[in-house]
């Protein structure tokens, strides 16, 4: 078994792993559809922005650059743990038009705590030779940003590959000529549905690597476990909002389930404090409240697998029964146990 607890000594405290960041949707033209969560679900001290995103939104920056902090921008108290990604998954549809240094400089003005070097993500759709040089200028963009980093926050280099192969190679490389507190993972999303390779691509950044290790995208109801159960040690998700705008319920322990789809029932399957007072129809017709009980959700998925590894339960046999019943997530789970028993 590769689960592990840490703890990490950040700028604005102390940070105990595994975590899951949820995603804040600051400065996007959507607005920040994030219900409030810090103070209220323990889990959660701890969030995600798109440095990016609040860079290009004019009057946020100029409140964020004239006094205002960025957790009062939030709403979110003043200790509250701020991992800024780059925002390198927009550069999977737009022209990069940002630098390391300048993302360095943003991710300092909002003082954030973890930073994540600039990437370019890679897609289904683009050739080897793209994607190649894709993954080359990642690993150029990060060296950069080790260069001017001036050791203030936790610098995680951003990684992709198609492959193991390439993913171990490149996070090898990335140790021997740069200087990261972690890396981070990506393009992991438009592959989410390839367990099996998701599963061989995350073990192999593992097994390069005892520093601190984190997944972009995949904090979902499904994921977690399956994440937890291969070393990762942090992991961000919006998909408590993006499931509640599509009014999909989610269950810990099973996975989500449309609100359609529920007719029989006065009151919800969760007793959480969004559910245990509201029935059905008030929560169907609150997102709010909806996107609050899908952070409860994920709150209780990584409570149940810190519950078992912590009371000395067996973790696999506690795994065998949470991907029962689905086909892909069990085989994809098979394969990772199989790894993991020849690494532990």
């Amino acid at each position: 078994m590769l689960y592990r607890q840490r703890t990490l000594d950040l700028p604005r405290g102390e940070l105990e792993t595994p975590v899951l960041f949820p995603v804040r949707n600051l400065g996007k033209r959507s607005s920040d559809n994030t219900p409030e969560y810090a103070g209220t679900i323990p889990e959660f001290s701890a969030a995600m922005i798109n440095a990016r995103s609040i860079r290009n939104r004019g009057p946020m920056w100029d409140r964020l650059t004239d006094g205002v902090s960025l957790r009062e921008e939030m709403g979110v108290p003043e200790d509250t743990i701020v991992f800024a990604d780059s925002g390198g998954f927009d550069f999977s549809s737009e022209e990069v038009d940002t630098t390391p240094v300048e993302t360095l400089d943003t991710q300092r003005q909002l003082d954030a705590d973890i930073y994540g070097t600039v990437d370019l993500p890679l897609s289904r759709e683009n050739r080897d030779a793209e994607n190649e040089r894709r993954v080359n200028q990642s690993t150029q963009y990060a060296l950069e940003a080790s260069d001017k980093h001036d050791g203030e926050g936790f610098l995680l280099a951003s990684v992709h590959g198609y492959d193991p192969e390439t993913v171990r190679n490149n996070v090898r490389y990335l140790e021997k000529h740069g200087d990261f507190d972690g890396y981070a993972l990506g393009s992991m999303v438009p592959i989410r549905t390839d367990y099996t390779k998701v599963t061989k691509l995350i073990l192999a950044a593992r097994k390069a690597t005892d520093k601190h290790l984190h997944v972009y995208g995949l904090g979902g109801l499904v994921y977690q476990p399956l994440l937890l159960y291969l070393g990762v040690d942090s992991f961000d998700s919006s998909a408590f909002i993006r499931s509640a705008g599509n009014r999909n319920y989610l269950i810990p322990g099973f996975g989500g389930e449309e609100l359609q789809n529920i007719d029989s029932l006065e009151r919800l399957p969760c007793p959480c404090p969004v559910c245990g007072q509201r029935d059905l129809e008030e929560i169907r017709d609150d997102r709010t409240a909806l996107t609050q009980h899908n952070l409860w959700a994920l709150a209780t998925e990584l409570r149940r697998f810190r519950y078992v590894a912590e009371s000395g339960r067996d973790i696999e046999e506690y795994l065998d029964l949470r991907f029962q019943g689905n086909d892909v997530t069990q085989r994809a789970y098979e394969t990772a146990k199989q790894q993991v028993r020849r690494l532990a």
